[in-house]
Parts: structure tokens; sequence; C-alpha cells
């Protein structure tokens, strides 16, 4: 396998998470196609530090972050959802366009 075909799966699971992003209304999915997103991300950082640098170590150290950072996001936003379940008792995004109060 070449850094095409890694290329070309990065495009494929970033599309399906600006999809998720764009075409769900639960928060839920939103927040799966944002994690779908960073781990595009995240494999197009390995596949570059694989076929292009010579020391990949950066490249490692940069997913090590961006995992960091989507674990922190996950916790966050969950803890966000659960909160405005409990508040609205739907965890739908077209309920939630007045958040006054």
């Amino acid at each position: 396998m070449g850094l095409q075909a890694f290329l070309a799966t990065s495009l494929v699971l970033f599309a399906l998470g600006l999809y998720a992003v764009i075409g769900r209304r639960h928060l839920i999915g939103i927040l799966i196609g944002v994690e779908l997103m960073l781990n595009a991300a995240s494999l197009n950082f390995m596949a570059f530090g694989r076929f292009v640098v010579s020391d990949p170590t950066t490249a490692q150290i940069i997913v090590l972050f961006i995992i960091g950072l989507a674990a922190a996001e996950a916790a966050i936003a969950l803890s966000i959802v659960l909160a405005i379940y409990r508040q609205r008792r739907s965890i739908d995004v077209t309920d939630l366009e007045q958040l006054k109060g």
C-alpha cells in the first residue's frame, strides 16, 4: 500500500465525518463525526510521516496530541450533552436553537 491509498482512506473518513456533522440532528452523531474527522487527520499525519519524512517521530508525537485532544473533547462534549439532556429531555439540535436562561 502506498501513500495514495492512505490518503484516499483518510479522505473517505473525513467525508463521512463531515457528512455526520452537517447531516445529523442529534448531538451524539455530530460528536462521532468530529471524532472521525480527527482520526482522518491522524491518518494523514501518520501516512506522511511514514512515506515522506525521513524521521517519523514528529508525526507520531502530533498524532499522540490529536488522540489526547480527541479524548478530552469527547469527555467534555459528552458532559455537555448530558447536561442538555437533563434540562431539555432531548438532544436534537433543532430543539436547542434557544439556549438562553
